[in-house]
């Protein structure tokens, strides 16, 4: 019988552009400029600097690294990781894929990868491909499962997705690359406390995530002796994290048909993927109130997204990883003030926001379909005001030239250049002809002045 890891493996050792449908591999450009685009733009966000730091004292500065992207300098490929996938979670405007955020860890992992090792610049997209699938592969059949109980999707199916992206990059054989996979499953894990608590650890998981990928394909390399039923077994990633059965049949029938890649969405608005169609409806009932005053508001969505750590919170608040998380704020802010930004996201005292969000009552309601919101508003003068906000993954699923025009919009808030954007959609729109130095190049635009040694 051939195992779900055979299976897995099997589909990324034979995956190559030529054979990938082409709005796979033109979402996966899409992905690439996302990614470098919202790092850019989070190039004043405080958590890559304390990632350096960390990198820096573990590992300090080595000439043939890998960049410290937005920084200048380089280190360990593992601390380039650990501090270019906080960069890119700066804003919360990465990519996802379901509840996870692989953008976040394969997009730098790669990149320190090529950088670093010299790996052809051709592997790049079917490395990024393999590791959307293979992560989305899991974050699909078992999120209902984990996230109730306070597992994080980027974490735990990240690691994975990471093992693939590496492996295939690295281009091992079906073996060692089944191998890499045993090995994340077994190394997995991360927790959603922090969204409860509204600290940061959530935004090193990503590199951490990326780390244990790498780690998983070096050992598989260098010849670990790996679990053959790492997802279906007894004791395996399926039944330890989702506590189901794991359906290898099914989940090997969707490889190559139902591709993860094409469920990757993106983010308008700098808060959680879903709180995303709740700023969404509160922009348009903001319009239909017209500045009229609400003594009452409802919000009602689907319990998986009110039930996940931090939707609920009230305050007081302390920290953006609180405000960006908490249903209730991002509707306060953005009925007072309409589209948030990092400043009205980093305003922890505002008394208006806080007497509106005593206002809100949150519904958890199973009739409202996920990515839906409805919001209902009474007014002081005795109206009811209601916004119906139904929305899928289309909504969010942006070509090229939508993002494009988001990350330059957020560019002109952030100080970037559009030279740098410019540098980046040349190395999206060439690959594989176009050279690192590209991105290297347009990151380099926000590097902080240093005084000469």
């Amino acid at each position: 019988m051939i195992t779900l890891c055979q299976h897995l493996s099997g589909f990324i050792h034979r995956l190559d552009v030529a054979r990938t449908p082409p709005e796979v591999v033109e979402k996966a450009r899409v992905c690439l400029l996302n990614g470098y685009g919202m790092g850019i733009n989070s190039h004043r966000t405080p958590y890559a600097p304390v990632a350096r730091a960390a990198a820096m004292a573990m590992n300090g500065e080595q000439r043939n690294g890998a960049t410290l992207l937005g920084d200048g300098r380089k280190t360990v490929i593992g601390g380039a990781c650990l501090a270019n996938s906080a960069l890119f979670h700066g804003r919360t405007q990465e990519d996802t894929c379901g509840a996870a955020h692989f953008g976040t860890i394969l997009i730098p992992l790669l990149t320190a990868l090529i950088e670093a090792r010299g790996y052809p610049m051709e592997r790049l997209i079917p490395a990024l491909v393999a590791g959307y699938e293979a992560g989305g592969l899991f974050e699909k059949s078992c999120a209902a499962y984990t996230t109730p109980v306070g597992l994080r999707a980027s974490a735990i199916y990240g690691a994975i997705a990471a093992a693939a992206a590496a492996g295939k990059l690295m281009d091992l054989d079906e073996g060692r690359l089944g191998a890499a996979l045993a090995n994340a499953a077994s190394f997995s894990g991360g927790l959603l406390q922090s969204f409860a608590e509204g600290t940061d650890e959530w935004r090193y998981q990503v590199g951490v995530a990326a780390n244990i990928g790498w780690i998983a394909a070096e050992l598989a390399a260098a010849g670990s002796v790996s679990a053959t039923q790492p997802f279906e077994g007894k004791s395996g990633f399926v039944r330890a994290f989702a506590r189901v059965d794991c359906d290898v049949g099914t989940l090997a029938a969707g490889l190559g048909r139902e591709w993860a890649t094409l469920r990757v969405t993106f983010k308008p608005y700098p808060v959680c993927a879903f709180n995303q169609t709740p700023v969404t409806a509160a922009l348009a009932l903001r319009d239909k109130l017209a500045g009229a005053a609400t003594r009452a508001v409802r919000v009602r969505m689907n319990p998986y997204e009110t039930g996940y750590a931090g939707m609920d919170a009230i305050g007081p608040f302390s920290s953006i990883s609180g405000t960006l998380m908490s249903i209730p704020f991002c509707i306060a802010a953005t009925l007072l003030y309409g589209i948030p930004d990092m400043r009205r996201m980093t305003t922890y005292d505002d008394p208006k926001i806080a007497e509106l969000i005593g206002c809100i009552t949150l519904i958890s309601d199973p009739n409202v379909a996920s990515l839906c919101a409805v919001i209902e508003a009474d007014t002081v003068d005795g109206r009811t005001l209601v916004q119906d906000q139904r929305m899928t993954t289309d909504d969010y699923a942006y070509d090229r030239v939508t993002v494009s025009k988001l990350l330059r919009r957020i560019g002109s808030e952030e100080g970037v250049p559009s030279v740098a954007f410019d540098r980046l959609e040349t190395f999206v729109e060439r690959w594989p002809a176009a050279p690192l130095s590209d991105v290297l190049a347009a990151f380099s635009m926000v590097e902080p002045a240093r005084k000469a040694a």
